[in-house]
């Protein structure tokens, strides 16, 4: 059976719509793996600062984002970064002295902000405040 290059190209087409739209039904938001994310993840779409906060809470591999990235890395994809006392309230009651977030900075002052350490010049640790 011979087949038609436009034939070919449709079939294509439609097996990657079809692969989309399971994706997309398959892992609704708030997923790890819903599609919005994975492609922000990627630097392929713009995932608002929320949406994004609310999956990196379920992303066992969240660390990869920030670790390793300087601040001017983590303003582009976060926007920009908070020290402690700009922070959100809830920050501040989990610094119990300023002594444990010293050079901090905050991703997020949503409910739950995560904060990035730094050494040097250089985020080594990514920590969420939640029920501290």
């Amino acid at each position: 059976m011979k087949f038609s290059s436009a034939r070919v190209i449709a079939i294509f087409c439609l097996l990657v719509f079809a692969f989309v739209g399971a994706w997309i039904l398959l892992y609704p938001s708030p997923d790890r793996r819903n599609i919005k994310y994975v492609f922000w993840k990627a630097g392929f779409y713009k995932l608002s600062l929320n949406e994004a906060e609310g999956e990196m809470i379920l992303d066992p591999h969240r660390d990869q984002l920030v670790l390793g990235k300087t601040k001017a890395e983590l303003e582009r994809r976060f926007g920009h970064l908070l020290p402690l006392s700009k922070a959100p309230e809830y920050a501040k009651f989990c610094c119990h002295d300023d002594s444990e977030c010293e050079g901090a900075l905050f991703i997020a002052d949503g409910p739950a902000p995560w904060m990035v350490v730094f050494r040097g010049d250089r985020a080594v640790e990514l920590v969420l405040f939640k029920g501290c």
